[in-house]
């Protein structure tokens, strides 16, 4: 048991890191705002189409910017959740235990 425990584990360190080379590329507003994203969640860049920008309507912007970022945030705890449950899954683990 402690063996397959310990294979479990390392599997984990290597998916846990290949998620962090993988980039998600989301965007907002028909593209008008882009973020690409790794799979530990952080953001890699964040592109903003200069038409969009509008001194007059800084509200719309904020709102694309949150849309994508939240967007962003979410699918990448998706794609989280999909690897490293593909490992766990049906084993009844605790989230966290590894």
């Amino acid at each position: 048991l402690m063996s397959q425990v310990q294979k479990l584990q390392e599997e984990m360190a290597k998916a846990q890191e290949a998620l962090g080379q993988e980039e998600l590329t989301v965007s907002a507003g028909g593209g008008a705002v882009t973020i690409v994203i790794t799979g530990h969640r952080e953001f890699k860049s964040i592109t903003i189409k200069p038409e969009v920008i509008d001194p007059d309507d800084v509200e719309m912007l904020q709102d694309l910017l949150l849309a994508a970022v939240n967007d962003a945030v979410e699918k990448a705890k998706a794609l989280e959740d999909e690897r490293m449950g593909a490992l766990t899954g049906g084993m009844g683990l605790p989230p966290g235990l590894f």
